[in-house]
């Protein structure tokens, strides 16, 4: 009896993210990194000091700017 090699059907690989999200995100990331990246919507928003923190902001106007970005986990 011969053994049967297991094949799976590989999934095209699509991304999950665009690139215009990737920018927002690199934009926001220097934006952290130079101290201008405030949290908050106006008057004295403090400036942001966690990486996650800087990551969301920059999905979150990637979100607005129609780039492709998964909807937020509920």
């Amino acid at each position: 009896m011969a053994k049967k090699k297991a094949t799976r059907k590989k999934a095209a690989s699509k991304r999950k993210y665009g690139k215009a999200a990737g920018k927002k995100v690199k934009s926001a990331m220097h934006r952290k990194k130079k101290g201008t990246l405030k949290s908050g919507r106006g008057g004295k928003g403090g400036t942001v000091k966690s990486r996650k923190q800087a990551i969301a902001i920059g999905l979150s106007e990637a979100r607005k700017s129609g780039a492709k970005v998964p909807k937020k986990k509920k």
